[in-house]
Protein backbone atom coordinates (compact mmCIF):
# COMPACT_ATOMS: atom_id res chain seq x y z
CA UNK A 1 0.00 0.00 0.00
CA UNK A 2 2.09 2.83 -1.14
CA UNK A 3 -1.28 4.99 -1.36
CA UNK A 4 -4.85 5.71 0.04
CA UNK A 5 -6.41 5.75 -2.98
CA UNK A 6 -10.19 5.16 -2.62
CA UNK A 7 -13.35 6.68 -2.89
CA UNK A 8 -13.34 7.82 0.95
CA UNK A 9 -10.34 9.65 0.15
CA UNK A 10 -10.51 13.80 0.43
CA UNK A 11 -7.65 14.71 -2.14
CA UNK A 12 -6.52 18.64 -2.26
CA UNK A 13 -6.85 20.75 -5.25
CA UNK A 14 -4.17 21.54 -7.35
CA UNK A 15 -2.42 24.89 -6.08
CA UNK A 16 -2.27 27.55 -8.81
CA UNK A 17 0.97 29.79 -10.14
CA UNK A 18 -0.88 32.40 -8.57
CA UNK A 19 -1.25 31.07 -5.13
CA UNK A 20 2.32 29.70 -4.79
CA UNK A 21 3.41 33.47 -5.71
CA UNK A 22 1.05 35.92 -3.89
CA UNK A 23 2.35 39.15 -4.61
CA UNK A 24 1.55 40.35 -1.12
CA UNK A 25 3.60 37.86 0.89
CA UNK A 26 7.10 37.04 1.28
CA UNK A 27 9.85 35.06 3.43
CA UNK A 28 11.75 38.12 4.60
CA UNK A 29 8.81 40.08 6.12
CA UNK A 30 7.22 37.15 7.25
CA UNK A 31 10.47 35.97 9.70
CA UNK A 32 10.76 39.86 10.64
CA UNK A 33 7.19 39.68 11.65
CA UNK A 34 6.73 36.92 13.60
CA UNK A 35 10.95 37.91 15.75
CA UNK A 36 9.33 40.82 16.11
CA UNK A 37 6.66 39.30 18.49
CA UNK A 38 3.74 40.25 15.67
CA UNK A 39 0.45 38.30 14.56
CA UNK A 40 0.98 36.50 11.25
CA UNK A 41 -2.14 36.62 8.82
CA UNK A 42 -4.03 34.06 7.28
CA UNK A 43 -2.45 34.86 4.32
CA UNK A 44 0.62 34.55 5.25
CA UNK A 45 0.63 31.26 6.77
CA UNK A 46 -0.93 30.07 3.72
CA UNK A 47 1.89 31.58 1.72
CA UNK A 48 4.47 29.68 3.84
CA UNK A 49 2.51 26.15 4.43
CA UNK A 50 1.93 26.15 0.83
CA UNK A 51 5.42 27.77 -0.37
CA UNK A 52 7.84 25.05 1.70
CA UNK A 53 5.27 21.82 0.85
CA UNK A 54 5.74 23.08 -3.04
CA UNK A 55 9.30 23.69 -2.75
CA UNK A 56 9.33 27.33 -3.40
CA UNK A 57 10.26 28.36 0.03
CA UNK A 58 13.90 27.40 0.95
CA UNK A 59 14.96 25.50 4.28
CA UNK A 60 16.94 28.43 5.38
CA UNK A 61 14.38 30.32 5.26
CA UNK A 62 11.77 27.66 6.72
CA UNK A 63 13.92 27.30 9.45
CA UNK A 64 14.24 30.66 10.60
CA UNK A 65 10.22 31.01 10.86
CA UNK A 66 10.47 27.80 12.71
CA UNK A 67 12.84 29.33 15.34
CA UNK A 68 10.97 32.60 15.72
CA UNK A 69 7.89 30.59 16.14
CA UNK A 70 9.58 28.62 18.65
CA UNK A 71 10.74 32.02 20.86
CA UNK A 72 8.01 33.89 20.23
CA UNK A 73 5.03 31.57 20.13
CA UNK A 74 1.59 31.70 17.95
CA UNK A 75 -2.07 33.13 19.19
CA UNK A 76 -4.75 30.58 19.07
CA UNK A 77 -6.28 32.54 15.50
CA UNK A 78 -2.29 32.33 13.93
CA UNK A 79 -1.91 28.50 15.59
CA UNK A 80 -5.97 26.83 14.61
CA UNK A 81 -4.64 28.77 11.03
CA UNK A 82 -1.38 26.98 10.83
CA UNK A 83 -2.92 23.23 11.36
CA UNK A 84 -5.93 24.01 9.01
CA UNK A 85 -3.40 24.70 6.34
CA UNK A 86 -1.31 21.74 7.00
CA UNK A 87 -4.10 19.90 7.05
CA UNK A 88 -4.98 21.05 3.79
CA UNK A 89 -1.51 20.10 2.15
CA UNK A 90 -2.86 16.82 1.48
CA UNK A 91 -5.39 14.20 1.57
CA UNK A 92 -7.59 13.42 4.50
CA UNK A 93 -10.00 10.26 4.95
CA UNK A 94 -13.87 10.72 5.03
CA UNK A 95 -15.67 8.57 7.16
CA UNK A 96 -18.77 9.18 5.88
CA UNK A 97 -20.18 5.69 5.12
CA UNK A 98 -19.67 5.06 9.10
CA UNK A 99 -22.84 5.39 10.57
CA UNK A 100 -22.50 5.97 14.09
CA UNK A 101 -19.69 8.25 16.45
CA UNK A 102 -15.98 8.18 15.58
CA UNK A 103 -13.63 9.20 18.17
CA UNK A 104 -10.12 8.97 17.95
CA UNK A 105 -7.55 8.45 20.55
CA UNK A 106 -3.92 9.95 20.52
CA UNK A 107 -1.24 9.64 23.10
CA UNK A 108 2.01 11.76 23.21
CA UNK A 109 4.38 8.45 23.60
CA UNK A 110 5.64 6.73 26.43
CA UNK A 111 7.50 3.76 27.87
CA UNK A 112 5.00 0.89 28.13
CA UNK A 113 2.41 2.64 26.61
CA UNK A 114 0.04 0.13 24.73
CA UNK A 115 -3.13 1.69 25.94
CA UNK A 116 -4.57 1.70 22.31
CA UNK A 117 -4.87 -2.03 22.06
CA UNK A 118 -6.93 -1.95 24.65
CA UNK A 119 -9.02 0.90 25.11
CA UNK A 120 -9.93 0.84 21.43
CA UNK A 121 -11.49 -2.96 21.21
CA UNK A 122 -12.97 -1.79 24.77
CA UNK A 123 -14.78 1.19 23.02
CA UNK A 124 -15.88 -0.41 20.10
CA UNK A 125 -17.56 -3.03 22.16
CA UNK A 126 -20.25 -0.39 23.44
CA UNK A 127 -20.91 1.12 19.73
CA UNK A 128 -18.46 3.41 19.34
CA UNK A 129 -16.09 3.23 16.41
CA UNK A 130 -13.22 3.76 16.51
CA UNK A 131 -10.26 4.65 13.57
CA UNK A 132 -6.70 5.31 14.60
CA UNK A 133 -3.50 6.67 11.99
CA UNK A 134 -0.28 5.72 14.29
CA UNK A 135 3.47 5.85 13.71
CA UNK A 136 6.86 4.15 14.64
CA UNK A 137 9.49 4.15 18.03
CA UNK A 138 10.54 7.80 18.32
CA UNK A 139 13.65 7.95 20.98
CA UNK A 140 12.76 6.22 24.48
CA UNK A 141 8.93 6.11 23.08
CA UNK A 142 7.64 2.97 21.64
CA UNK A 143 6.04 2.80 18.44
CA UNK A 144 2.63 1.33 17.76
CA UNK A 145 2.81 0.08 14.45
CA UNK A 146 6.54 -1.82 15.76
CA UNK A 147 3.96 -3.54 18.48
CA UNK A 148 1.70 -4.69 16.15
CA UNK A 149 4.21 -5.87 13.66
CA UNK A 150 5.10 -8.23 16.18
CA UNK A 151 2.05 -10.36 15.60
CA UNK A 152 3.35 -13.14 12.51
CA UNK A 153 1.73 -11.05 9.36
CA UNK A 154 0.25 -8.18 10.58
CA UNK A 155 -0.33 -5.31 7.78
CA UNK A 156 -0.03 -1.78 9.32
CA UNK A 157 -0.32 -0.04 5.89
CA UNK A 158 -4.24 -0.15 4.51
CA UNK A 159 -5.66 1.42 1.47
CA UNK A 160 -8.37 3.89 2.06
CA UNK A 161 -11.37 1.39 0.88
CA UNK A 162 -9.96 -1.39 3.45
CA UNK A 163 -9.36 1.49 6.54
CA UNK A 164 -12.89 2.20 6.32
CA UNK A 165 -13.95 -1.03 5.41
CA UNK A 166 -12.06 -2.91 8.59
CA UNK A 167 -14.02 -0.12 10.69
CA UNK A 168 -16.96 -0.77 9.44
CA UNK A 169 -16.97 -4.58 9.89
CA UNK A 170 -14.85 -5.13 13.34
CA UNK A 171 -15.23 -1.06 14.72
CA UNK A 172 -11.65 -0.20 15.28
CA UNK A 173 -8.90 0.46 12.61
CA UNK A 174 -5.40 0.98 13.42
CA UNK A 175 -2.71 1.04 10.75
CA UNK A 176 0.21 4.02 8.96
CA UNK A 177 0.01 7.16 7.73
CA UNK A 178 0.59 7.53 4.04
CA UNK A 179 2.98 10.18 2.30
CA UNK A 180 -0.54 11.55 1.15
CA UNK A 181 -1.60 12.41 4.53
CA UNK A 182 -0.40 15.66 5.82
CA UNK A 183 2.68 15.83 3.66
CA UNK A 184 3.52 19.89 5.43
CA UNK A 185 3.96 17.78 8.67
CA UNK A 186 6.40 15.51 7.36
CA UNK A 187 8.15 18.35 5.97
CA UNK A 188 8.18 20.62 8.74
CA UNK A 189 9.27 17.70 11.32
CA UNK A 190 12.18 17.01 9.59
CA UNK A 191 13.21 20.51 9.56
CA UNK A 192 12.44 20.75 13.42
CA UNK A 193 14.08 17.90 14.47
CA UNK A 194 16.79 18.99 12.47
CA UNK A 195 16.53 22.68 13.89
CA UNK A 196 16.28 21.69 18.15
CA UNK A 197 12.54 23.30 17.55
CA UNK A 198 10.87 19.95 18.65
CA UNK A 199 9.90 21.45 21.84
CA UNK A 200 7.58 24.45 20.98
CA UNK A 201 4.01 23.99 22.11
CA UNK A 202 2.31 25.73 18.80
CA UNK A 203 4.47 23.58 16.75
CA UNK A 204 4.25 19.86 17.82
CA UNK A 205 -0.03 21.26 18.68
CA UNK A 206 -0.25 21.77 14.75
CA UNK A 207 1.87 18.91 14.04
CA UNK A 208 -0.61 16.66 15.88
CA UNK A 209 -3.89 17.73 15.55
CA UNK A 210 -3.74 18.28 11.95
CA UNK A 211 -2.88 14.64 11.76
CA UNK A 212 -5.77 13.84 13.94
CA UNK A 213 -8.15 16.63 11.73
CA UNK A 214 -7.27 14.42 8.83
CA UNK A 215 -9.81 11.41 9.74
CA UNK A 216 -13.51 12.15 9.79
CA UNK A 217 -14.26 11.91 13.12
CA UNK A 218 -16.54 13.23 15.57
CA UNK A 219 -14.05 13.68 18.27
CA UNK A 220 -10.91 13.02 19.68
CA UNK A 221 -9.29 12.46 22.88
CA UNK A 222 -5.50 13.19 23.85
CA UNK A 223 -3.72 11.33 26.32
CA UNK A 224 -0.77 14.37 26.91
CA UNK A 225 1.73 12.34 29.44
CA UNK A 226 3.79 14.06 31.85
CA UNK A 227 6.84 12.92 33.79
CA UNK A 228 10.70 11.86 33.01
CA UNK A 229 9.81 9.54 30.35
CA UNK A 230 7.13 12.13 28.72
CA UNK A 231 7.98 14.62 26.21
CA UNK A 232 6.55 17.21 28.25
CA UNK A 233 8.14 16.31 31.58
CA UNK A 234 7.13 19.20 33.59
CA UNK A 235 3.10 19.07 34.74
CA UNK A 236 2.48 23.27 34.12
CA UNK A 237 4.11 22.28 30.20
CA UNK A 238 1.59 19.11 29.64
CA UNK A 239 -1.21 21.37 30.56
CA UNK A 240 0.10 23.92 28.31
CA UNK A 241 0.05 21.67 25.52
CA UNK A 242 -3.23 19.93 26.32
CA UNK A 243 -5.25 22.76 26.30
CA UNK A 244 -3.73 24.25 23.25
CA UNK A 245 -5.39 21.18 21.23
CA UNK A 246 -8.11 21.07 22.79
CA UNK A 247 -8.67 24.93 22.05
CA UNK A 248 -7.53 23.83 18.50
CA UNK A 249 -9.80 20.70 18.25
CA UNK A 250 -13.18 22.46 19.13
CA UNK A 251 -12.22 25.63 16.64
CA UNK A 252 -12.12 23.05 14.39
CA UNK A 253 -15.24 21.30 14.99
CA UNK A 254 -14.49 18.62 17.00
CA UNK A 255 -15.27 16.98 20.33
CA UNK A 256 -12.01 17.01 21.79
CA UNK A 257 -11.20 16.20 25.53
CA UNK A 258 -7.31 15.45 27.20
CA UNK A 259 -6.49 13.86 29.97
CA UNK A 260 -2.72 14.43 31.71
CA UNK A 261 -1.32 11.28 32.79
CA UNK A 262 1.56 9.78 34.78
CA UNK A 263 4.43 8.66 32.72
CA UNK A 264 7.34 9.61 35.69
CA UNK A 265 7.36 4.95 35.41
CA UNK A 266 6.93 2.93 32.73
CA UNK A 267 2.96 2.14 32.53
CA UNK A 268 1.95 -1.40 33.08
CA UNK A 269 4.83 -3.94 33.49
CA UNK A 270 5.59 -4.83 30.17
CA UNK A 271 8.19 -2.33 28.05
CA UNK A 272 9.01 -4.05 24.44
CA UNK A 273 6.76 -4.84 21.34
CA UNK A 274 5.73 -8.60 21.39
CA UNK A 275 5.91 -8.05 25.67
CA UNK A 276 3.29 -5.55 25.32
CA UNK A 277 0.88 -7.04 23.11
CA UNK A 278 0.57 -9.89 25.34
CA UNK A 279 0.08 -7.54 28.73
CA UNK A 280 -3.08 -6.26 26.26
CA UNK A 281 -4.50 -9.34 25.67
CA UNK A 282 -4.13 -10.59 28.74
CA UNK A 283 -5.33 -7.06 30.06
CA UNK A 284 -8.41 -7.71 27.76
CA UNK A 285 -8.85 -10.92 29.81
CA UNK A 286 -8.99 -9.10 32.78
CA UNK A 287 -5.73 -9.26 34.69
CA UNK A 288 -4.59 -6.05 33.82
CA UNK A 289 -1.99 -4.28 36.02
CA UNK A 290 -3.90 -1.60 38.16
CA UNK A 291 -1.98 1.08 36.64
CA UNK A 292 -2.14 0.52 33.50
CA UNK A 293 -6.34 -0.22 33.63
CA UNK A 294 -7.14 2.81 35.47
CA UNK A 295 -5.40 5.19 32.69
CA UNK A 296 -7.65 2.92 29.95
CA UNK A 297 -10.58 3.06 31.81
CA UNK A 298 -9.64 7.12 32.31
CA UNK A 299 -9.45 7.28 28.31
CA UNK A 300 -12.43 5.51 27.50
CA UNK A 301 -14.61 7.09 29.97
CA UNK A 302 -13.36 10.28 28.03
CA UNK A 303 -14.00 8.43 24.49
CA UNK A 304 -17.48 8.04 25.22
CA UNK A 305 -17.92 11.17 26.54
CA UNK A 306 -16.63 12.93 23.73
CA UNK A 307 -19.14 10.37 21.74
CA UNK A 308 -22.09 11.69 23.62
CA UNK A 309 -22.34 8.00 25.01
CA UNK A 310 -22.04 9.20 28.53
CA UNK A 311 -22.19 12.97 30.32
CA UNK A 312 -20.90 11.30 33.42
CA UNK A 313 -16.77 10.47 33.83
CA UNK A 314 -17.37 8.07 36.77
CA UNK A 315 -20.32 6.33 35.24
CA UNK A 316 -18.76 5.87 31.84
CA UNK A 317 -15.39 4.47 33.70
CA UNK A 318 -18.25 1.67 35.73
CA UNK A 319 -19.63 0.88 32.44
CA UNK A 320 -16.21 0.17 30.80
CA UNK A 321 -15.44 -1.96 33.53
CA UNK A 322 -18.99 -4.45 32.88
CA UNK A 323 -17.99 -4.31 29.24
CA UNK A 324 -14.20 -5.70 29.84
CA UNK A 325 -15.72 -8.46 32.17
CA UNK A 326 -18.78 -9.05 29.10
CA UNK A 327 -15.17 -10.63 26.82
CA UNK A 328 -16.37 -8.78 24.15
CA UNK A 329 -13.34 -6.62 23.44
CA UNK A 330 -11.07 -9.79 23.35
CA UNK A 331 -13.32 -10.91 20.61
CA UNK A 332 -13.05 -7.46 19.04
CA UNK A 333 -9.12 -7.56 19.03
CA UNK A 334 -9.16 -10.95 18.21
CA UNK A 335 -11.34 -10.08 14.70
CA UNK A 336 -9.14 -7.08 13.95
CA UNK A 337 -6.08 -8.79 14.04
CA UNK A 338 -7.76 -10.95 11.32
CA UNK A 339 -9.04 -8.39 9.67
CA UNK A 340 -5.03 -6.91 9.18
CA UNK A 341 -3.34 -10.06 7.92
CA UNK A 342 -2.55 -11.44 11.54
CA UNK A 343 -2.83 -14.57 13.38
CA UNK A 344 -5.19 -14.00 16.10
CA UNK A 345 -4.64 -17.66 17.55
CA UNK A 346 -1.62 -15.27 19.09
CA UNK A 347 -4.09 -14.76 21.76
CA UNK A 348 -4.46 -17.88 23.08
CA UNK A 349 -0.90 -18.83 22.48
CA UNK A 350 2.20 -16.54 23.14
CA UNK A 351 4.52 -18.45 21.58
CA UNK A 352 3.30 -17.66 18.20
CA UNK A 353 5.04 -14.30 18.67
CA UNK A 354 8.57 -13.72 18.43
CA UNK A 355 10.72 -14.96 21.66
CA UNK A 356 14.26 -14.15 23.05
CA UNK A 357 17.57 -16.28 23.15
CA UNK A 358 18.25 -14.83 26.42
CA UNK A 359 16.16 -14.42 29.62
CA UNK A 360 17.18 -13.03 32.41
CA UNK A 361 16.69 -11.11 35.94
CA UNK A 362 17.51 -7.61 36.91
CA UNK A 363 17.83 -7.85 40.85
CA UNK A 364 17.43 -5.24 43.59
CA UNK A 365 20.89 -3.73 44.48
CA UNK A 366 19.71 -2.89 48.08
CA UNK A 367 16.49 -3.64 50.43
CA UNK A 368 13.83 -1.12 50.81
CA UNK A 369 10.88 0.85 49.24
CA UNK A 370 11.13 1.23 45.28
CA UNK A 371 10.86 5.38 45.27
CA UNK A 372 11.65 5.67 41.47
CA UNK A 373 11.91 3.78 37.99
CA UNK A 374 13.47 6.62 35.52
CA UNK A 375 10.83 5.96 32.28
CA UNK A 376 12.58 7.66 29.91
CA UNK A 377 16.40 5.25 31.29
CA UNK A 378 14.72 2.37 30.93
CA UNK A 379 13.33 3.29 27.21
CA UNK A 380 16.50 4.29 26.15
CA UNK A 381 17.90 1.09 27.70
CA UNK A 382 15.60 -1.02 26.27
CA UNK A 383 16.54 0.53 22.48
CA UNK A 384 19.66 -0.91 23.74
CA UNK A 385 18.71 -4.34 23.32
CA UNK A 386 16.82 -4.18 20.41
CA UNK A 387 13.48 -2.96 21.61
CA UNK A 388 13.36 0.58 19.65
CA UNK A 389 15.74 2.27 17.09
CA UNK A 390 18.04 4.79 16.79
CA UNK A 391 17.58 6.44 13.87
CA UNK A 392 14.64 5.16 11.49
CA UNK A 393 16.90 2.72 9.48
CA UNK A 394 17.59 0.32 13.05
CA UNK A 395 15.85 -2.92 12.72
CA UNK A 396 13.90 -4.00 16.08
CA UNK A 397 13.66 -6.94 17.59
CA UNK A 398 9.87 -7.74 18.45
CA UNK A 399 10.73 -10.04 21.11
CA UNK A 400 13.03 -7.59 23.27
CA UNK A 401 12.02 -5.81 26.62
CA UNK A 402 11.41 -6.02 29.81
CA UNK A 403 8.66 -7.58 32.19
CA UNK A 404 8.96 -5.50 35.20
CA UNK A 405 7.68 -7.43 38.65
CA UNK A 406 8.34 -4.88 40.94
CA UNK A 407 7.41 -0.71 40.56
CA UNK A 408 7.20 2.28 42.48
CA UNK A 409 6.12 2.06 46.10
CA UNK A 410 6.97 -2.19 46.70
CA UNK A 411 8.93 -3.34 49.31
CA UNK A 412 12.34 -5.26 47.75
CA UNK A 413 14.80 -7.25 49.43
CA UNK A 414 18.64 -7.22 48.12
CA UNK A 415 18.68 -9.79 45.21
CA UNK A 416 14.97 -9.51 44.43
CA UNK A 417 13.90 -9.76 40.98
CA UNK A 418 12.88 -6.25 39.71
CA UNK A 419 12.25 -7.06 35.83
CA UNK A 420 13.12 -10.03 33.87
CA UNK A 421 15.09 -8.79 30.35
CA UNK A 422 14.32 -10.43 27.38
CA UNK A 423 16.87 -10.11 23.96
CA UNK A 424 18.45 -11.52 21.27
CA UNK A 425 21.51 -9.44 21.80
CA UNK A 426 23.85 -10.95 24.37
CA UNK A 427 26.65 -8.15 23.98
CA UNK A 428 24.16 -5.45 24.97
CA UNK A 429 23.10 -6.76 28.35
CA UNK A 430 26.02 -5.85 31.17
CA UNK A 431 25.25 -2.17 30.21
CA UNK A 432 21.28 -2.57 30.03
CA UNK A 433 21.62 -3.86 33.25
CA UNK A 434 24.22 -1.34 34.62
CA UNK A 435 21.66 1.58 32.87
CA UNK A 436 18.77 -0.32 34.44
CA UNK A 437 20.66 -0.06 38.20
CA UNK A 438 21.18 3.61 37.72
CA UNK A 439 17.64 4.21 37.13
CA UNK A 440 16.36 2.54 39.57
CA UNK A 441 16.48 4.03 43.51
CA UNK A 442 15.41 1.72 46.36
CA UNK A 443 14.29 4.38 49.95
CA UNK A 444 14.52 3.20 53.50
CA UNK A 445 11.05 5.44 53.77
CA UNK A 446 7.96 5.57 52.65
CA UNK A 447 7.25 7.13 49.70
CA UNK A 448 4.63 9.28 48.21
CA UNK A 449 3.07 7.81 44.62
CA UNK A 450 2.09 10.07 42.00
CA UNK A 451 -1.18 10.38 40.90
CA UNK A 452 -1.67 8.06 37.48
CA UNK A 453 -4.46 10.62 35.87
CA UNK A 454 -3.52 14.43 37.33
CA UNK A 455 -6.57 16.11 35.22
CA UNK A 456 -9.46 16.52 32.59
CA UNK A 457 -9.10 19.17 29.97
CA UNK A 458 -12.07 20.14 27.74
CA UNK A 459 -13.77 23.26 26.46
CA UNK A 460 -14.83 24.28 29.84
CA UNK A 461 -11.44 23.77 31.58
CA UNK A 462 -9.36 21.95 33.22
CA UNK A 463 -10.65 19.34 35.97
CA UNK A 464 -8.23 17.69 38.72
CA UNK A 465 -8.73 14.09 39.03
CA UNK A 466 -6.12 12.78 40.73
CA UNK A 467 -6.92 9.61 40.20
Amino acid sequence: MANMNGTNVQTKENVSEKEKTNPKCNMYEIITKKRNGCELSPEEILFFVKGYVGGEIPDYQASALLMAIYFQGMNKQELTCLTQNMLASGDSISLDGIRGKKIDKHSTGGVGDKISFIVSPLVAACGIYVPMLSGRSLGHTGGTLDKLESIPNFDVFLTADQFQSILNDVGMVICGQTENIVPADRKLYALRDATATVESIPLITASIMSKKLAIGTDGIVLDVKTGSGAFMRREEDSVTLCKTMVEVGEESGRTTIGLITDMDQPLGNAVGNSLEIIESIEALKGSGPIDLMTVTFGLGAAMLMAAGAADDFWKAHKKLKQVLASGKPLEIFKKFIAAHGGDPAICDNYSLLPQSKYILDFCAPGSGIISKINAYEVGMTAVDIGAGRRKKEDAIDHSAGFVFRKKVGDLVKAGDPILTLYTNRNETIPDALARLEKATEISKQKIIKRPLIHYLIDKDGIHPTRV
